[in-house]
């Protein structure tokens, strides 16, 4: 791992992460930055340039329909990136189209992806965190810990292996909130609210993983905490992981990880199983169980 945390201090979760991007037909593939009376404040931020934000009259929303293929291809894309690069496997799950708009001002007719007065926390995000800016080879992650809310960069271009670079760091204290925003693709959208009112909105890797371990909904537990059910199904799992691995990426090899195991609020167990690659990486397999062993779809909120 090419970051760690101090003495003293958990790390609590570690994922992808960048700004969100739009998905209705006005805003698709579009982005904005704004102040709390929805000015423009892009050119305030002193970022590098970017390619601004100017809403799809009638006619250019015809031609959408490309750009949503395009949006369902990205997940896919992403997880061949992760599998291959990142440390963490496949991000962000299978793709889905996005559901109904929680709030139609900041996704149908605009989308912020960061509300800030001048001042406030907001303003201070890194501007790596947009896709449109940062290099095509870079990427950045969130960490969320016990003690922080970090984002770190990481130079996959570079010739030899670096350390990620803190970006951006601050106090557990300081996030009054993290929600998930489900009009977004595959549901990969949370908005981060701050103490002092201003928020940000980011795609990231597992999002409702990350609500619910803000949260405290989701708290770690090991086997023997289980029901015999749910010991057996994931014995199983270990056994004969049930995933597709296409040839260009490697074959599949015994799996020599225990899971990670979470319990969340309803007894339902959440199993993160790791499978090694034949190329030496490795991909995630999720799997959400009932107290009698079951496949459930989990009920908290944070999925």
């Amino acid at each position: 791992m090419d970051w760690y945390t101090p003495p003293g201090e958990t790390l609590l979760m570690r994922a992808n992460a960048a700004f969100a991007t739009g998905v209705a037909p006005r805003v698709a593939g579009l982005r904005s930055f704004r102040d709390g009376e929805r000015h423009d404040i892009e050119a305030d931020l002193g970022w590098p340039p970017g390619p601004g934000f100017t809403p799809r009259d009638k006619v250019d929303r015809a031609g959408v329909r490309a750009i949503d293929i395009v949006l369902l291809g990205i997940p896919r894309l992403l997880n061949m990136v992760a599998n291959v690069a990142a440390p963490s496997g496949s991000p962000f799950g299978e793709p889905s189209g996005p559901g109904e708009p929680q709030e139609s001002e900041n996704e149908v007719d605009d989308f912020p992806v960061m509300w800030a007065d001048p001042g406030t926390t907001a303003r201070t995000l890194p501007w790596q965190l947009d896709l449109a800016r940062r290099p095509k080879k870079y990427r950045t992650e969130f960490v969320l810990t016990d003690q922080r809310l970090l984002v770190l960069g990481v130079d996959a271009a570079a010739v030899a292996p670096a350390p990620a670079e803190e970006l951006w760091q601050l106090p557990r204290d300081s996030v009054a909130a993290i929600e998930r925003m489900r009009f977004s693709q595959n549901g990969s959208d949370v908005r981060i609210r701050f103490t002092d009112g201003s928020w940000t909105r980011w795609k990231v890797g597992e999002a409702g993983k990350l609500v619910g371990r803000f949260r405290g909904e989701r708290r770690p537990v090991t086997e023997d905490a289980l029901t015999p059910q749910q010991r057996e199904r994931i014995a199983a799992l270990v056994a004969a992981p049930p995933l597709h691995v296409a040839r260009s990426v490697g074959k599949a090899l015994p799996v020599t990880e225990p899971p990670l195991l979470e319990s969340l609020p309803d007894g339902t167990v959440a199993v993160e199983l790791r499978v090694p690659l034949s190329n030496g990486t490795e991909q995630t397999v999720n799997r959400y169980l009932s107290p009698s062993g079951t496949d459930v779809m989990p009920k908290d909120d944070s999925q």
